[in-house]
């Protein structure tokens, strides 16, 4: 019988970089956290090596076609397998999980997550897209079910940390870093011909290949905007933007007395994990720990926009409000797939992803099934819209 103390843990995208690297932290900790769940889009392969060593109750694999190979896999475990979308949301949801590690990537991560707040589940937020699709409901529904949020993201982990024991009405202003990827000293024209393995080669931080190509074009920091307004009650003004090559510096929170406070750390995603998975208290980690007489120089600039309009798009699209957000991740996730295909130019995905939002009908105010269908539709014009950027 496992101890009853021990934390009941669910992993959306348990194959992914957050997937893997919070199974680290479990695998520390067995006699705090047990992966009682474990989710995978298409790799069953690696998701049965997972169940394997870890014993999960239960596994989803979203690829309906890969349910038999899983299930014959894992036939000599006690080990309930499903598969398909609904499957994971109801995985999601089942009694016996405390929290809920959402490392699913992109829209698909959004029913999951809602079906886990709607079961009072503790939600360890790793899918931005959540948020910066369904901010206002995912607010509301949270507010609702009493569920918690902890964020997993570096720099949302950091603000968390900033804001800790403050008084958030004291707080001005939030200040997020960015690497700036691995385009940030290059110009607009360098930028025409730059290639997949250029956008994915991220000089920091060890990402799954949509994310890192998202921080190449500063996409990624838009959206983390965008889900800061959300997290942390602040308005998309009160969020500066500013590079910080070293990623020491997580990010950090101005106050009214003119102080700054910032979380540093080194650049390991397992050090916010814990922290999220083990809220309020700390874990010990066996990671080595930040060494400031390592860093000489820490620099800060301002992000180019110029270089980098997606990000000045994130901008845009959270001032409108209502289901542009969704707008522009439904966009953004067709871009950066067609960019990763090779069939678009790095230089174009701003430009597709600014034509898509111009041409898909706007509403300004929005339920959840309006969003899926702001979705559908901003998929369907994508696909429209594309073809006038393939090369």
């Amino acid at each position: 019988m496992k101890n009853e103390t021990i934390t009941n843990i669910a992993i959306l995208g348990s194959t992914g970089s957050i997937g893997t690297q919070t199974l680290d932290i479990i695998s520390e900790n067995p006699d705090r956290f047990h992966a009682s769940v474990l989710t995978a889009g298409h790799n069953w392969q690696l998701l049965a090596q997972q169940a394997r060593r870890f014993l999960p109750s239960t596994v989803v694999i979203a690829d309906k076609t890969a349910y038999e190979p899983l299930k014959e896999a894992l036939a000599d475990l006690p080990i309930h397998v499903e598969a398909g979308a609904e499957a994971i949301a109801e995985a999601a949801a089942l009694p016996e999980i405390h929290t809920v590690v959402t490392a699913m990537v992109g829209y698909s991560g959004l029913i999951p997550t809602i079906k886990a707040i709607e079961a009072g589940k503790r939600i360890a937020l790793a899918n931005k897209e959540t948020l910066v699709v369904a901010g206002e409901v995912i607010t509301r529904l949270v507010a609702k079910h009493q569920a918690e949020i902890v964020p997993v993201d570096s720099e949302h982990s950091a603000i968390f940390q900033c804001l800790m024991g403050e008084n958030r009405n004291q707080a001005t202003k939030i200040i997020l870093t960015a690497s700036g990827g691995p385009f940030r000293t290059k110009t607009v024209k360098q930028l025409e011909n730059v290639t997949v393995a250029d956008a994915l080669n991220h000089p920091n931080w060890s990402m799954g290949a949509k994310v890192t190509v998202d921080s190449a074009s500063m996409m990624n920091k838009g959206f983390e905007m965008i889900e800061a307004k959300w997290l942390f009650g602040f308005e998309p003004s009160e969020i500066e933007v500013v590079v910080h090559p070293q990623s020491i510096v997580h990010s950090m929170v101005e106050f009214i007395d003119g102080s700054i406070k910032a979380q540093l750390g080194t650049p390991d995603m397992r050090i916010p994990i814990s922290l999220a998975l083990g809220y309020p208290d700390r874990i010990n980690s066996p990671r080595q720990p930040l060494s400031l007489s390592q860093y000489a120089n820490l620099t800060f600039e301002k992000p180019d926009y110029d270089k980098f309009p997606l990000l000045r798009l994130a901008f845009e699209a959270i001032n409108e409000g209502g289901n542009m957000p969704c707008i522009l991740n439904a966009a953004n996730e067709k871009a950066v797939a067609a960019f990763l295909a090779g069939k678009i130019r790095f230089i174009d995905m701003p430009r597709f992803v600014e034509d898509v939002m111009e041409s898909t009908p706007f509403i300004g105010h929005v339920n959840l099934n309006e969003l899926v269908a702001s979705n559908t539709m901003a998929l369907s014009v994508s696909e429209e819209k594309i073809q006038k950027y393939i090369i």
